[in-house]
């Protein structure tokens, strides 16, 4: 019989001091939980080599985290923080707004280096804006803005610091967009991806521009009724090849990151399959449902009642994940966008 589940089945209790607020000392300097069904083997992230084979495929998202969090004024002279969601054309975007009362359709807000910015269209929490005098967007907010961490990372004034501005952020981060980072990444550096190649395991990339509705909470229950925030994801032909190449060969696909399993997964629902190209995703991945591309996926842990929870039981096993969160606690992992790595295996089959 299908298992049914509800938002509650996936909370669970942190100790708030395992959120971690700064990266480890290096990057790949973290622990990393292989979790294998009921199997979970404590491990160092750099032996993530030794847990793949020869002929196996790393995909990574490549997209690259914009300085989204940008300061403003109202013509009130009150101040606005503008987050930045998704740059929708050479001078448009959506973002969220945070102000003691939130500008109407119509309104301008004030920017730094004489720009400004005006308020076009409104859907729930976000704004649609529409910029003057700022020139390329990316350019203008690499100028002006700020990288903007999650909510959990405490930062005083809650800006990022100088550290930040390279920590949150991969080594391989390429196409501009994200206003959150694709946080399994941040534990490779150079030399992992050097050994990775040394031990025949090649390495592909799709990009998913990660939004800010990352962090929003599921609202309600009933999981059926929740709807994702859309994010745009592109797959390349290359990527195509080499997972073909690696299935030639016995091979497995190992996400490096929800992202990259959201879009692969996403791109294979098409009738055609799986095939290169770009597109909008708003897959909502729960127990159940069936995977048709990653095998493996490399991920660090996620917040109680959150989709990507959702995901990662889908993936590993609902009972698996729960055994494996309450273990990582117990063991004093660290958690969140700054903490230690999970190596999770493809449950048999959906619970």
């Amino acid at each position: 019989m299908t298992r049914t589940y509800a938002l509650a089945d996936f909370d669970y209790a942190l100790p708030p001091e395992l959120i971690a607020q700064v990266p480890a000392a290096v990057r790949g300097g973290s622990r990393l939980l292989h979790v294998d069904g009921p199997q979970r083997d404590d491990r160092a992230f750099a032996d993530l080599p030794r847990l793949l084979r020869r002929g196996d495929l790393m995909v990574f998202n490549d997209t690259r985290v914009l300085k989204a969090r940008v300061f403003a004024a109202k013509a009130s002279g009150g101040k606005a923080e503008l987050l930045i969601e998704r740059i929708v054309g050479p001078g448009t975007a959506w973002a969220q707004v945070r102000a003691s009362h939130a500008p109407k359709v119509g309104a301008t807000l004030d920017l730094p280096g004489s720009a400004t910015a005006t308020v076009r269209a409104r859907e729930e929490r976000f704004f649609l804006l529409e910029f003057a005098g700022t020139g390329s967007l990316v350019d203008w907010l690499d100028r002006h803005g700020e990288v903007p961490l999650p909510p959990y990372i405490a930062r005083g004034d809650g800006g990022a610091d100088a550290a930040d501005q390279t920590r949150y952020q991969t080594v391989y981060a390429r196409v501009p967009g994200a206003v959150a980072a694709p946080t399994a990444g941040l534990h490779f550096d150079a030399a992992m991806l050097a050994a990775l190649a040394a031990a025949g395991v090649a390495t592909a990339y799709v990009t998913l521009h990660v939004g800010a509705g990352t962090f929003l909470p599921v609202q309600t229950e009933d999981l059926a009724r929740h709807r994702m925030h859309e994010e745009w994801y592109a797959l390349p032909q290359a990527t195509i090849d080499a997972i073909a190449a690696a299935r030639a060969q016995g091979g497995r696909v190992v996400a490096v990151g929800t992202t990259s399993l959201r879009a692969l997964e996403s791109a294979a629902l098409a009738p055609a399959g799986l095939r290169a190209g770009a597109g909008e995703t708003s897959l909502f991945i729960t127990p159940g449902f069936r995977f048709r591309v990653v095998d493996q996926l490399v991920t660090n842990f996620h917040l109680p009642r959150s989709t990507l929870l959702m995901l990662v039981s889908a993936f590993a096993g609902y009972d698996a994940i729960r055994a494996a969160y309450a273990h990582a606690i117990a063991a004093r992992y660290r958690f969140y966008s700054y903490g230690d790595a999970m190596l999770l295996e493809r449950a048999a089959a959906s619970e």
